[in-house]
């Protein structure tokens, strides 16, 4: 028996409280996040991939799994493959007519997601957080956050190693409004963009009853990080891993998926 992934924790979350929406949207998120390997008819050529293709109940669907070791056991052996992100193969699966058919028979997390539910989550994927210029008059320790956000904002910063050195979550008083703000800190210029997407994406994915959260980037040289450090909750990002320079693999940018055969 190997250890669960993030996947079967999610996945199992959603199937103990069918009825709540909270921890089916964070499993759609863990999706998202995941990478996952893509069964391949045969070797992925330039930009375009041929994944196998299952018919089940009138629907056609792809295969992925979260391990290489459960594609294989599904397979029966090795067999050819793509590693992609969630995201890549819901933008890639959007107005297609295809679902996901995920860890199926090889895992708890095994599921079908129909093409409905994979275009919805490449729909939600496209949301872009709204960039204002303001900065707080004050910060203060948060109050009250429930443990699902801490946990949900950990996890995603966990996806993000290297792009920044670490965030802290507080409380910030702005001239006309406050909320809770996620100072990053010595984040790397081409990465802010998508540090606030994903950190939206925590909002986005989790309870509708939660009132949102900022995304505010300091270099640890500014006098404001001694006070985040002293009130704020701090969240490690990982460092990066060693970098081999081998070529971009298809479907690596979720800009820019690979194309269905």
């Amino acid at each position: 028996m190997t250890d669960p992934t993030p996947l079967d924790a999610a996945h199992a979350a959603m199937e103990a409280t069918p009825d709540d929406a909270t921890p089916r949207l964070r499993f759609f998120e863990r999706l998202a996040d995941s990478e996952l390997f893509l069964l391949l008819q045969g070797e992925a050529t330039g930009d375009s991939l041929l994944p196998e293709m299952y018919e089940i109940d009138a629907q056609k669907y792809i295969l992925a799994f979260d391990r290489e070791e459960r594609l294989s056991e599904f397979a029966e052996g090795s067999a050819h493959h793509a590693a992609l992100s969630g995201r890549v193969i819901a933008k890639m699966l959007a107005g297609q007519e295809i679902g996901l058919g995920l860890n199926l028979g090889v895992a708890p997390s095994s599921i079908l997601l129909p093409t409905e539910a994979m275009d919805w989550l490449a729909d939600m994927l496209e949301n872009a957080p709204d960039e204002v210029m303001a900065r707080p008059v004050s910060v203060e320790a948060p109050v009250g956050v429930s443990q699902d956000l801490l946990a949900a904002i950990d996890t995603k910063l966990a996806t993000a190693a290297g792009l920044a050195d670490a965030a802290y979550l507080v409380n910030a008083r702005y001239e006309d409004r406050c909320g809770l703000m996620l100072a990053i800190i010595d984040a790397l210029p081409a990465a802010q963009g998508a540090l606030a997407k994903a950190v939206g994406e925590v909002v986005m994915f989790g309870d509708e009853n939660d009132d949102g959260l900022d995304v505010a980037f300091f270099a640890a040289t500014e006098p404001v990080c001694a006070t985040l450090a002293k009130v704020g909750l701090r969240f490690e990002l990982p460092k990066p891993a060693a970098e081999d320079h081998a070529p971009a693999a298809p479907g690596r940018d979720p800009n820019n998926p690979p194309i269905l055969r």
